[in-house]
């Protein structure tokens, strides 16, 4: 089955495809390093984690805000093909697919290789799924306020990071944890919704400067970028509002500009968010109109976002897998995970890898997924079976 041909068939925007491209390699980086790191290390903890580690985790950070701003930018692009009432039931139907796709194929195929349900984390697709869902709500307001709702949610909620409750919804809403904890089943929340939705609403606002010419979008992305980056760098600076973890100085110069720098994602505060979006607008601006020789198969990954996150999850865990087996004789600890601690599986004696050979693995991983994502995006080129809109 195939949809109405009288369709307009969708623009892809480079820019927009290198952007969330990049991201996606960048992802792979921290993927990996959760399987193969060296198990127990902490890479925001500046008391144990050294510089390398926590940069290289750091440099990950920019990947969840970019994908969830860019989800909201993607909806309103939409617009110029759907009507509100038919993008609306798209975000709704995806969300609910995302959520699905988290919480069951996923998590048993993927990050888990088992069926057990006993320990199950709600994590970055849980997340998108509901903040497509809310924005599915707010498509029929004018992007305007869609956008003054979700900078709200994001300027606001760390108003409310005194609060502290067991309440398994607000660990869903606002304050990470668990939402189930029995000794039967563990359900843990690592991404509350309130500043994600926000952050998919100010994505959706985002969408309207494709409508500008090249070169008036292009100032609004760079002057943005650097006005998110300075009032990063102000209200770290004076150490008072937007993440409930204050900067301190060390004894290392060094190590006092890493723990200025080392904000919350669980959930991302204001400073989190300006952190990575300023940097990114930044990005997204520079490459408009023109993408770099050197960033050009990222677009590849840019077009098929979701292809690659289900297949590079199962790719990497099955390289562990096979490392395991290979070195040990066994590897019936890539099937356990009894506990958040042991998420996603429990580290066979003496596992893990130090950060070079974690950086050669990533890159293997990434080569492997470019030829398999190149086939995808090509199928979505030249095919319009409506199922390929929800991968």
């Amino acid at each position: 089955m195939h949809v109405d041909s009288s369709r307009p068939a969708r623009a892809r925007i480079d820019s927009v495809d290198v952007v969330r491209g990049v991201i996606m390699v960048l992802m792979a980086l921290d993927h990996t390093r959760d399987y193969f790191g060296i198990p127990g290390q902490n890479p925001t903890d500046l008391s144990t984690a050294s510089a390398a580690l926590f940069m290289t985790r750091w440099i990950t950070n920019i990947c969840a805000p970019v994908f969830f701003l860019l989800t909201g930018t993607g909806a309103c692009l939409s617009r110029r093909r759907r009507s509100p009432g038919n993008l609306a039931g798209f975000l709704f139907t995806r969300g609910l697919w995302l959520i699905v796709l988290d919480l069951v194929v996923l998590r048993c195929l993927a990050y888990q290789f088992n069926f057990d349900f006993r320990v199950t984390l709600l994590l970055v697709l849980w997340a998108l799924g509901w903040s497509m869902i809310a924005l599915a709500a707010l498509v029929r307001l004018p992007a305007p306020v869609v956008t003054a709702i979700g900078a709200i949610m994001i300027v606001g909620h760390n108003l409310l990071d005194t609060v502290r409750s067991t309440s398994p919804l607000w660990s869903i809403l606002h304050q990470p944890g668990f939402v189930l904890n029995t000794p039967a089943h563990v359900v843990f929340a690592a991404y509350p919704l309130v500043p994600w939705i926000g952050v998919t609403a100010v994505g959706y606002g985002l969408g309207q400067i494709y409508s500008w010419s090249a070169t008036r979008r292009r100032a609004f992305l760079l002057r943005l970028g650097l006005v998110l980056t300075l009032a990063f760098i102000a209200l770290r600076a004076v150490n008072v509002y937007g993440d409930p973890s204050r900067w301190s100085r060390h004894d290392s110069t060094l190590y006092t500009v890493l723990s200025f720098f080392a904000t919350t994602k669980y959930p991302p505060s204001l400073l989190f968010l300006l952190m990575t979006l300023g940097p990114a607008l930044l990005f997204l601006g520079a490459v408009d109109g023109a993408t770099p020789r050197a960033l050009r198969p990222a677009i590849i990954f840019g077009r098929v976002p979701l292809f690659y996150y289900i297949v590079h999850f199962p790719l990497i865990h099955l390289l562990a897998l096979a490392t395991c087996v290979a070195r040990y004789g066994t590897a019936h600890w890539m099937f356990e995970s009894p506990s958040v601690a042991h998420y996603p599986f429990t580290a066979p004696p003496g596992w893990g890898f130090p950060l070079p050979v974690v950086y050669l693995i990533w890159a293997l991983i990434v080569c492997a997924m470019y030829p398999l994502c190149r086939w995808y995006a090509a199928l979505k080129a030249r095919r319009t079976d409506p199922w390929l809109s929800y991968i």
